[in-house]
């Protein structure tokens, strides 16, 4: 005979349960995600110089899981197509631009996203500047020739820095550099030589470089042989009257009750241009709390210890036979308030 069941376990007692599997498997996760994360090239992180037509192919790794989506934008705006192509993997995104041009420079940003989670990287690209406008032969006197030019139209994404101005024979055709980091836009070529015919060039500047091509004058600068007694010309002599031009205009500016301060421009002109100085339209005159100076084109205005009453709208005016010219600021003239304990 066999005891009743209740009778075979301990009163009150858990008996194991037996499975026919030795370990009871434990429930994963189907889902997983990791932060996406940009690793950014150490030679992106800064800038990234091209010449125009060289191939640009940046490729930046990345992390993420699952796949991030992947986003491009240049200067904010999305990328033109047929000019960037875009190819990503699972663990890179490619730029690939085949012959890059100057208006391929900007900031370029890539943003890689997984679900709420993002990282993003931006990549500045630069070109160099490409060159002036135009350059002109201005006059041609004795062994000197005076050139003008104007700022390239394409300043290569960053501030143009000067400029570079070579000459060469027409005989030989070789150039030579005359003027290096040049910051104006007109020169006078001295140390011609008698008998020659030049042409010149000028190349722009910025932080990255010289631009790769110039601009070359239309105009040929004749040199002429003159003898051992001079004759003088027929043609009429150069007429060098020109009107009041100012090259450096005045700035808007703040100053403190009680501190001495300047307004500075520049102006060019023949004959000589008269200078005056107005403050809200009224002439300054011989005002001993101000005082004038004009040398050699740079005219300045010393305000000194000015009071409150001494802000206002600041006028620099040139005169001469030829015509006028001016040029305003506004002075703000401030407290200055110490801090109370």
């Amino acid at each position: 005979t066999h005891a009743p069941m209740a009778e075979t376990s301990l009163q009150g007692a858990k008996l194991p349960i037996r499975s026919n599997f030795r370990h009871t498997p434990k429930i994963l996760s189907c889902f997983s995600s990791d932060r996406p994360k940009i690793r950014m090239p150490r030679i992106l992180r800064t800038r990234y110089v091209k010449q125009v037509g060289e191939q640009i192919n940046l490729v930046l790794p990345f992390i993420g899981k699952p796949n991030p989506v992947v986003c491009w934008l240049k200067d904010g705006q999305p990328l033109d197509t047929k000019r960037a192509n875009v190819r990503n993997s699972d663990r890179d995104s490619i730029l690939f631009i085949r012959s890059s041009q100057r208006e391929d420079s900007g900031v370029y940003e890539m943003t890689v996203k997984v679900d709420s989670f993002e990282d993003k990287a931006t990549i500045t690209l630069q070109i160099l500047p490409g060159p002036p406008a135009t350059v002109k032969l201005v006059d041609t006197w004795g062994f000197n020739a005076a050139l003008e030019w104007t700022p390239p139209t394409d300043n290569g994404n960053t501030e143009i820095t000067g400029y570079t101005i070579q000459k060469a024979d027409k005989k030989t055709g070789e150039w030579f550099t005359v003027l290096e980091h040049y910051h104006r836009l007109n020169a006078t070529i001295s140390d011609l030589i008698m008998g020659n015919s030049y042409n010149f060039r000028a190349f722009a500047e910025n932080k990255v470089g010289v631009s790769e091509s110039a601009t070359v004058t239309k105009e040929v600068a004749h040199i002429p042989k003159t003898g051992i007694v001079y004759t003088p010309p027929e043609y009429k002599e150069h007429d060098f009257s020109e009107a009041p031009k100012f090259t450096t205009t005045l700035s808007d500016r703040a100053a403190t009750v009680g501190y001495t301060t300047k307004l500075l421009c520049s102006v060019r002109g023949f004959p000589k241009p008269k200078i005056e100085w107005l403050k809200n339209q009224m002439v300054i005159g011989d005002d001993p709390k101000f005082r004038q100076i004009s040398n050699q084109g740079v005219c300045s205005l010393e305000i000194r210890k000015p009071c409150s009453f001494d802000g206002g709208v600041y006028t620099c005016r040139a005169k001469n036979a030829q015509g006028e010219a001016t040029v305003s600021c506004k002075l703000e003239v401030k407290r200055m308030y110490l801090p109370t304990e």
